[in-house]
């Protein structure tokens, strides 16, 4: 692609902002969209939001394996905040328009929570890798402090790793369109409406993407390796069940993340791709935060549990301010409410 030229640049500096076109459809379409994205945002911010109580308010969940729980799900919460909310307002047909500078922080923080999420998957699978392998010196080490340090690295090297992409997005100029065919800013879409050589941008971003997938997917590979080569040592298949339930849950997650970020990037910056991209995008930001919550929950006993009694303790407290509020009022029936309350 060639360089801007004066003209072009001068056009470039006209376009302050960029439109996003969504989905096509009529406005039921549109409201049906609106609906679906709106109910599945609530439930995958109270599902993860649950997740995070539960661990912080339960101190035999308080261990390393759970605080990188937490961590995932704090960052999903805030990884489909940065997208979903705006699409909303794009569907009830609110506000298409985004500055520039909105736009590059979008591109930017969903990237960084991106690969964040990348490098916690990989610790997450460290830390199985170092549970089951070597289950006696698992407490030497992988402590409180060490897993706090490790989801430090995670968090900061998400965001410095993209820093260099976006210091090169951020410059490119934007004359041909200001028409995103999308429902978020993402980078594919920006490329096809720069004018100027992008050819710097998509090798940087090449290695970059390189690094982050590959490496974790190699050290998340031979970590499940290790694994299952320990498991099929262990005599009974009850032992290799219990040991194996404790990463099932996590190893579906990264199947379900990987296996979506591999497609669209084979698939990267083609043009005829961008419907197909679209649709997976959408999967890929709407679905997965969704389910994580609700995979580790069925597939751990002990956060089952856990949110069982945060179910049971929530129905006396609302069954003891029916009480308080006069529809039952019995003294008694109150005070034998009072301990589960506070107690469980």
């Amino acid at each position: 692609m060639e360089p801007a030229t004066g003209r072009q640049k001068e056009n470039q500096s006209i376009i302050r902002e960029f439109l996003f076109l969504g989905f096509q459809g009529n406005q039921d379409v549109q409201i049906s969209l609106c609906v679906v994205f709106t109910i599945t945002y609530i439930l995958t911010v109270a599902g993860n939001a649950a997740i995070i109580g539960v661990v912080g308010t339960h101190s035999h969940l308080q261990t390393p394996m759970y605080f990188f729980l937490s961590n995932l799900s704090f960052l999903e919460i805030w990884y489909t905040t940065a997208y979903i909310p705006k699409a909303i307002a794009i569907f009830l047909g609110k506000s298409r328009n985004i500055p520039f500078s909105s736009c590059i922080l979008q591109a930017y923080f969903g990237f960084s929570l991106g690969c964040t999420e990348f490098f916690l998957l990989t610790v997450m699978a460290y830390d199985r890798y170092l549970a089951i392998c070597y289950p006696l010196h698992y407490s030497t080490f992988m402590n409180n402090m060490r897993s706090a340090q490790l989801a430090l690295v995670c968090w900061v090297s998400g965001f410095l790793v993209i820093t260099v992409p976006a210091s090169i997005l951020v410059r490119l100029s934007f004359c041909n369109s200001y028409a995103i065919n999308h429902f978020y800013c993402g980078a594919d879409s920006l490329i096809l409406l720069s004018c100027s050589d992008t050819s710097v941008y998509q090798w940087v971003t090449f290695i970059m993407a390189t690094i982050v997938i590959v490496g974790t997917f190699l050290i998340t590979l031979v970590s499940y390796i290790c694994i299952i080569s320990t498991l099929v040592k262990i005599p009974s298949t009850q032992g290799q069940q219990k040991a194996f339930s404790t990463c099932s849950a996590h190893l579906t997650v990264v199947v379900m993340w990987y296996g979506s970020t591999i497609f669209l990037y084979v698939r990267y910056s083609k043009a005829n791709a961008l419907e197909i991209n679209k649709i997976v995008n959408t999967l890929n930001i709407i679905i997965t935060p969704l389910l994580n919550p609700f995979i580790y929950t069925l597939r751990n006993k002990e956060v089952k549990e856990a949110l069982w009694k945060v179910f049971r303790r929530t129905g006396s407290c609302l069954s003891m301010v029916l009480d308080l509020l006069g529809l039952k009022s019995s003294r008694v029936r109150i005070h034998e409410r009072l301990p589960k309350c506070h107690g469980g």
